[in-house]
């Protein structure tokens, strides 16, 4: 065997990934499409999760309506990283990389740019509750100690790369679905879930920026989807990658979002989540905070890598490894800002996301699956993908809710948020209109015969 078809990576986990963002070749490839459903259930089996099914209660929805409400959210969520993912294999790429095929060489930076913020934003969040969760077992670790700890660890899953990242979310898939089945089996036989009938009038709303939240949550997996698939075989089904990767995201999403939920319920929708968490689980409450911690190293190992493709796809020429301490460093600087006021951070964040990822997800599924794609950046600037996110974007905008901004046709709405369906249906229909093949004259082809 020449030196040139051996692996120099292969499936080995104590070796730091030698790749950014070129395309893995095909002497690399190796797992099986199971392996997006751990990676996808132990990254979503976090404390973000958990947090956001506080917000129904919040809202003082019903059980009935917050189970419908996550449910459509979560599998719409499900849907379109599923669908990112499926990408992976066949380009053998990170998903921004893939974006430029169709956005162009410098049309994709836009959305690199994007997915870089969110990442970095994801990792802050994840951050700040595990650093909460932290000083709920030592009441005296101050929280520069707290976040610089889980820092460490999170930075060198992120620099060790893609296969030490789904061997941790294999193993953590297991000891945090152990852990917090024991939590939900403690909410089911207390009372104050059956005790729990609130009366909302005008329940429609509500339901609407739920399911946005859980949608943004979930989706904004999505620019990195293909980030964790682009290592199998360029043979590997489509369709079973799909799959496993739609269950494991939508299972744990939805399972956490709901526990998250009946502590609400139980401790008040007002309560600080890890406290409330700890006070309901009884003699198991370190347990689930050592869950909730867990799960933020877990989802925020993916934050750091992800952010470090990004930065490659905006053609920044530094090493994989190095980009990830870099993100670092931002992570916990955002951490500490963030720290005093975080409710309204993690709110106005995770309502924000989801903005700019429905009309990019629109024309990224177009350009993937209705159409026979380059298999190289196009041009400099693609305009008919560039033009159709930009005015995706801007037709969403009086749709927007929250606590920044709500525009007019959601302030007509009582503050129902449809931006998402808006900027993902608009991008979508119109670059398929962009793109659509046209004929060629008769005569032409008489003459190229």
């Amino acid at each position: 065997m020449s030196h040139s078809s051996a692996p120099l990576y292969g499936d080995r986990t104590l070796a730091v990934e030698p790749y950014g963002v070129q395309s893995v070749p095909d002497q690399e490839r190796h797992g099986s499409p199971r392996s997006q459903f751990f990676l996808w259930l132990g990254s979503n089996l976090t404390i973000a999760d958990f947090a956001l099914g506080f917000f129904p209660i919040s809202l003082g929805m019903s059980w009935p309506w917050t189970i419908a409400a996550l449910v459509v959210g979560n599998v719409l969520g499900a849907a379109a990283v599923s669908l990112a993912a499926a990408m992976g294999p066949q380009a053998g790429r990170p998903q921004l990389m893939i974006s430029r095929i169709l956005f162009g060489r410098w049309g994709g930076q836009l959305p690199a740019l994007l997915n870089y913020i969110s990442t970095i934003g994801w990792f802050s969040v994840n951050n700040i509750l595990g650093s909460f969760g932290l000083q709920v077992l030592f009441p005296h670790l101050p929280f520069w100690a707290a976040s610089g700890l889980l820092v460490i660890i999170q930075g060198l899953l992120a620099i060790f790369g893609h296969n030490m990242i789904h061997v941790y979310e294999r193993i953590m898939a297991v000891i945090l679905g152990v852990l917090f089945l024991v939590v939900s089996i403690i909410l089911v036989r207390g009372h104050a879930l059956a005790a729990y009938h609130p009366v909302l009038h005008a329940p429609w709303a509500p339901f609407a920026l739920v399911v946005a939240a859980a949608l943004s949550y979930l989706g904004s997996w999505a620019p990195y989807a293909s980030d964790y698939s682009r290592y199998l075989p360029r043979t590997t089904s489509p369709r079973s990658v799909r799959r496993w990767s739609f269950f494991g995201g939508f299972i744990a999403s939805l399972w956490l979002e709901l526990v998250g939920a009946g502590v609400a319920v139980a401790r008040g929708a007002n309560a600080n989540p890890i406290a409330a968490l700890h006070q309901v689980s009884g003699g198991f409450g370190a347990l689930a905070v050592v869950a909730i911690i867990l799960g933020g190293t877990a989802a925020d190992a993916l934050n750091l890598y992800s952010n470090a493709l990004a930065a490659g796809a905006m053609n920044i020429r530094l090493p994989r490894w190095s980009l990830a301490v870099a993100a670092s460093i931002i992570g916990l600087a955002l951490s500490w800002l963030g720290s005093g006021a975080f409710e309204q951070y993690y709110d106005n964040f995770l309502l924000l996301l989801g903005y700019w990822l429905t009309p990019w997800l629109g024309v990224m599924l177009v350009g993937w699956y209705r159409r026979r794609h380059p298999s190289q950046e196009s041009s400099s600037i693609a305009w008919p993908a560039l033009i159709s996110f930009l005015v995706g974007f801007g037709t969403s905008v009086p749709f927007m809710s929250s606590a920044l901004y709500t525009g007019p046709i959601a302030h007509t709405l009582h503050g129902a948020d449809l931006t998402f369906y808006v900027g993902f249906l608009v991008a979508a229909g119109l670059y398929a209109l962009l793109t659509r093949p046209t004929r060629r004259p008769a005569s032409r082809l008489k003459i190229e015969a």
